[in-house]
């Protein structure tokens, strides 16, 4: 089950930040209002929830921590870029 969870997550990331404000209290506890999250939503929607798991679990986001941080960063810009150059050609 958390495989699925976790599967879900990387293919609808804007979905799961809808369900985590709507049913937990995850979100809050990370970012304490609701600015970020939304910003998060529209530009960084993985590393947003990636930022928001590491706090919750006592995650450090100094070392080895901001490895998770910098490839969700990656993935969400990849996401992007591909949907650019595919619409370019």
């Amino acid at each position: 089950m958390p495989c699925l969870a976790a599967c879900l997550v990387l293919l609808f990331p804007r979905v799961a930040i809808v369900a985590l404000y709507l049913f937990t209290h995850f979100l809050e506890r990370a970012y304490h209002g609701m600015l970020l999250p939304l910003i998060g939503f529209l530009f960084l929607p993985l590393t947003t929830i990636v930022y928001a798991y590491m706090v919750n679990n006592g995650i450090s986001t100094s070392g080895a921590g901001i490895v998770w941080v910098v490839l969700a960063v990656l993935i969400d810009l990849g996401a992007i870029g591909g949907g650019y150059r595919s619409r370019r050609s």
